[in-house]
């Protein structure tokens, strides 16, 4: 079975908030350690597919420091391997690619040059342990054009994605993107497998921008659309809320996501540091500690990046504190998602006060008391910040800000 992999990892994903400011989402921290890209380029590798492009555009430079030649991934080789695809201009003007569709365009020469049966679109930006290879032999075996992975989301969160109608026969009947209200419980989890020659033929007729809200369901009215049920892991992590939560779930006693299993190893990039550092003042409870941190005080609930520094009689409570930030003596941290290269002056009080304001900026985002400070923000010593706060990365905060605020 000869497979492409195409991973999207181009979106600006404005739902997370500062997270995204300067990188791709496919490049954020996840779990202390990880990336998000980490997940998909793992399935990839342990479902044998070593012919992988991941197509990037926003912000760019950290997912391709990440990558470089995929050497964590068994991915730097001659033949096959992992490329990163850029957008380039075009002799019409173009360049900016405009949808998932689009950036497929852009790059159709790849899948055309590459001897391959089957090319995979897989989202970037998800958090999933999946084997591709039953999906790829379901799709054989119906003789499908197109084949979708589908799990199954709760009513209330149908609008955060495309929702698929399946028939009797696994048969996709109707496909909408992000409905108001739906009577479907399947969402598409942006993992499809196309016959070659149907997406170089779907791409060059039909020239729409984007999958979802404008090819799929088309495609589904004039295509053998097959559906395949996936009944793992699988969590979009694309607003702020989702990303905080998912990070949350992995300190439960049995947590959904197993990051321990031998079997499917999640690879990453690492860099080479000593082992974690508890003081003799540090209490930690339910917690999940990276390679280099330093921990003199108390963390609890919460998951410490690689290299993070607490230092004592700090608290941290509900937390989610990105690689190599600095939690200075006597801070307090509640509820709050901390990104990388952070320093939180002494004696601070980060997600102080009531949850009942929402950000004003971001109301829909940010309104259930969660605090976000964006990658290398500085907050000077003795100050307050209030719940449902956004910090912009590289900002000098030396005031207080009451819940709601923006700086």
């Amino acid at each position: 079975m000869r497979v492409l992999a195409l991973i999207m990892a181009g979106g600006a994903s404005p739902s997370l908030s500062v997270l995204t400011a300067g990188r791709a989402a496919a490049a954020t921290p996840f779990a202390g350690k990880y990336r998000i890209i980490d997940f998909t380029l793992s399935n990839c590798v342990n479902s044998g597919i070593y012919d992988v492009g991941v197509l990037s555009q926003h912000q760019p430079r950290s997912l391709h420091e990440h990558i470089g030649v995929g050497k964590p991934w068994d991915l730097d080789r001659l033949q096959g391997g992992v490329r990163v695809l850029h957008p380039f201009p075009t002799p019409d003007g173009g360049g900016w690619q405009r949808g998932t569709a689009d950036a497929i365009r852009y790059h159709l020469d790849v899948i055309e040059e590459r001897p391959v049966d089957y090319v995979m679109v897989l989202a970037g930006d998800h958090v999933y342990k999946m084997d591709y290879r039953p999906l790829l032999d379901l799709h054989m075996q119906r003789g499908a054009d197109v084949t979708l992975a589908v799990h199954s989301v709760p009513p209330h969160e149908a609008y955060r994605y495309g929702m698929v109608t399946v028939d009797g026969e696994g048969r996709v009947t109707n496909f909408e993107e992000k409905p108001r209200r739906t009577s479907s419980a399947l969402a598409s989890m942006g993992v499809y497998a196309f016959r070659k020659e149907y997406l170089v033929d779907l791409l060059y007729r039909d020239q729409s921008v984007d999958f979802g809200s404008e090819m799929l369901p088309r495609i589904v009215s004039e295509a053998n659309v097959s559906a395949y049920t996936f009944n793992g892991y699988w969590a979009d992590v694309g607003t702020v809320q989702a990303y905080y939560e998912s990070n949350i779930a992995l300190l439960a006693e049995t947590p959904a996501l197993d990051l321990y299993d031998p079997e499917w190893v999640v690879r990453t990039r690492s860099f080479e540091r000593p082992a974690a550092q508890l003081g003799a003042s540090a209490r930690i409870e339910r917690s999940l500690l990276c390679d280099g941190c330093r921990v003199d005080g108390h963390v609890s609930g919460s998951v410490i990046g690689t290299g993070v520094v607490v230092g004592a009689g700090a608290i941290i409570r509900d937390s989610v504190i990105m690689p190599d930030s600095v939690i200075e003596p006597g801070v307090v941290l509640d509820n709050c998602v901390v990104d990388k290269q952070v320093v939180i002056g002494r004696d601070c009080k980060v997600g102080e006060g009531p949850i009942g304001t929402p950000n004003a900026a971001q109301p829909q985002l940010l309104n259930t008391g969660l605090t976000v400070i964006g990658k290398a923000a500085r907050v000077s010593a003795g100050h307050t910040i209030g719940r449902n706060v956004v910090v912009n990365a590289r900002s000098f905060v030396d005031q207080d800000l009451a819940s709601g605020e923006t700086f």
